[in-house]
């Protein structure tokens, strides 16, 4: 126990600097550098980006293993998870309401961030032993930078790979046990044994199964959750323009505790908005472009005009309509932290079912992060160890989220955290270093399309 004590402690420190202000103000400026370079073109064309991905539901002769649309359901099933629902709920909790707008920041250079990754993971992408096509930050730094950059590739790979065990898998096995035991009171064990059986169901049939899945399940919950939002919205509508105001006001200046709420300084507010809008949209962590890469597409800027997507439909989309229903039901204030705020502002609006609702919603979400990041990690133990680890690597998965709901995992928690900063950090050299790569494919691109548009 004092070993565990003294590794914690030392977690806790190194944890406390890697998700300091220099990386935080790494993750915002590699953004902000990126959206600049490309003359803001992830918010100029968001509405090209809609326009191919519907195109992407159709079948192509393109090479890769999952349609456009499905690599991006893959990528959103990942990252639509407890922190839309928890994430921003501590983010609320800890640094105000004031700390949605820096999400709000953070996702807005991160359509950037995710653009670049994936216009990368496309770029630079190759094919394994098994025929199927491999990328992400491994492979981009692999075939992109030189023999003296190549240590940042098995770097990311180890990272990832043991991460996505915490914030991909127990981390998320344990919340779907913990509120579907708060809701309904069924035993840890039966959910763990229940989630055991569906993710090897669908993870052992591998990325065209996953994509499968998420191209319906990640939709489906997707649009009754924000439907579910803005019920709750409609209902407060007359606390909106006040909540806004909280929100703008507190960004730029402390606010004092009220109720169960003990205070926030601007730092606290720019610190846990940034921090959990980039645990929430991932943007930059690198792990979106993995999926990416096995899209059908021989187009790597027609493939980050969708990707870019996912941190707006992520952040812009679902984590305003949880801030906004925490603060303007009045229910940030209560002293309630995570999803439990979260289920105490749906249950103010929605008595009786409110609560039930976020349960399952949480639930699912949480279930299809599992699939996204059994597919990251896998291809992380893949780069690392060839394809003859991939079938090891799922079948131990499956046991982790088994063992994972019955746990007490705030040390896994606070190892995973620590891990996604790692991850981050050779991630965001790499784009920086390929960056005149992104910037030259996407002039190159329009400046053709706008040709044709010419011609034709």
């Amino acid at each position: 126990m004092e070993a565990l004590e003294a590794l914690t402690n030392i977690l806790n420190y190194i944890n406390g600097i890697v998700w300091g202000a220099p990386m935080l103000a790494l993750i915002l400026i590699t953004g902000l550098f990126l959206q600049v370079g490309l003359t803001f073109l992830p918010l100029r064309k968001i509405s090209y980006g809609f326009s191919l991905l519907w195109k992407g539901r159709e079948k192509t002769e393109d090479s890769g293993e999952i349609s456009p649309f499905n690599a991006l359901m893959t990528s959103l099933s990942a990252t639509i998870g407890t922190g839309n629902i928890a994430g921003v709920a501590t983010a609320i909790f800890i640094g105000g309401p004031g700390a949605l707008f820096w999400m709000w920041c953070t996702a807005l250079v991160g359509m950037a961030t995710k653009y670049a990754e994936a216009v990368l993971a496309v770029k630079y992408r190759e094919k394994d032993d098994n025929g199927d096509h491999v990328g992400g930050p491994m492979y981009y730094i692999k075939n992109g930078l030189g023999k003296g950059w190549y240590w940042l590739a098995p770097t990311f790979a180890i990272f990832g790979s043991i991460a996505g065990f915490g914030i991909g898998n127990m981390v998320q096995s344990n919340s779907i046990a913990a509120a579907i035991n708060t809701s309904f009171g069924l035993p840890s064990y039966v959910t763990g044994g229940i989630l055991f059986i569906l993710t090897a169901a669908v993870i052992l049939g591998g990325i065209k199964r996953i994509g499968s899945v998420a191209g319906k399940l990640v939709p489906a919950m997707a649009i009754i959750y924000i439907a579910c939002g803005l019920i709750v919205l409609v209902i407060n509508a007359a606390e909106i323009p006040a909540a806004f105001g909280l929100i703008f006001q507190h960004a730029f200046t402390p606010i004092a505790g009220a109720g169960g709420f003990a205070g926030a300084t601007v730092w606290l507010a720019i610190r846990f908005g940034v921090a959990r809008g980039v645990f929430s949209n991932e943007a930059g962590l690198g792990s979106a472009p993995i999926a990416h890469a096995a899209a059908t597409t021989n187009d790597p800027v027609r493939q980050g005009s969708i990707a870019m997507l996912g941190t707006f439909i992520d952040t812009i989309i679902v984590c305003s309509i949880t801030g906004l229903a925490i603060i303007t039901s009045g229910a940030w204030t209560s002293g309630e932290n995570g999803a439990s705020l979260t289920s105490l502002a749906f249950e103010t609006a929605l008595p009786g079912v409110g609560n039930y609702m976020i349960a399952i919603v949480l639930s699912i979400f949480a279930f299809t992060t599992i699939l996204g990041w059994s597919f990251y990690g896998e291809k992380c133990i893949g780069f690392l160890f060839g394809t003859k680890a991939i079938w090891p690597f799922r079948i131990v998965w499956c046991v982790a989220v088994f063992v994972g709901a019955s746990l007490k995992i705030d040390f896994v928690w606070l190892l995973s955290d620590t891990l996604n900063a790692m991850m981050a950090l050779p991630n965001l050299v790499a784009l920086l270093l390929l960056s005149p790569v992104v910037f030259k494919l996407t002039k190159d691109y329009f400046q053709d399309r706008d040709a044709e548009k010419k011609e034709s």
